[in-house]
């Protein structure tokens, strides 16, 4: 896997503090939860925030929420509904991601990169922090296309969702793996 930290390092350091600030801005925060009935969940979300699921797929939804500026990722997920699947940040360009890492390299976080990588039916660079201390996790990504699948097909690397790898029970129990 390329980690392209240091490449990211030289481009933080070119990049003005504004340019940062404004990126972040732009920025918004990713909550997936399990669900119990994808169905179920989706009504109830689409009346909670007024919008339709931005993408929907066998055991998938996700939402695109402009106020507040909210992913919110539903992974069906019986006998777990109500509970974190995982947190993250997306963010709007691969430069931004770099940012990011280097910045909490900078305060002593350490990360795990996943680059060119698909996850939630996307193609995603991005990267996982490491050392929360109650244990959940914590993406910074960004969605370079979409994807007909779930994750990467031949993936020898971390699942997707940041699971041991891909599970035969479907594309929810192989993201509810990471948490």
């Amino acid at each position: 896997m390329s980690c392209g930290k240091l490449g990211g390092r030289a481009r933080y350091r070119r990049m003005s503090k504004s340019y940062v600030q404004e990126a972040l801005r732009s920025s918004r925060v990713q909550l997936a939860l399990n669900v119990s009935n994808i169905d179920e969940a989706v009504a109830f979300y689409t009346r909670l925030f007024g919008a339709e699921p931005a993408k929907l797929r066998p055991g998938y939804a996700n939402f695109v929420i402009t106020e507040p500026p909210l992913k919110l990722v539903l992974l069906e997920n019986p006998g777990h509904g109500g509970s974190l699947s995982h947190l993250g940040v997306e963010v709007p360009d691969i430069d931004t991601v770099d940012a990011e890492q280097t910045r909490l390299a900078e305060t002593g976080l350490a990360s795990v990169d996943e680059r060119a990588t698909t996850c939630c039916y996307a193609r995603q660079d991005k990267f996982w922090v490491q050392g929360p201390p109650d244990g959940e996790s914590w993406e910074i990504y960004t969605v370079l296309a979409g994807s007909q699948t779930f994750h990467d097909e031949d993936h020898d690397g971390p699942g997707c969702c940041g699971a041991d790898g891909p599970s035969s029970e479907g594309p929810a129990a192989s993201a509810a793996k990471c948490c």
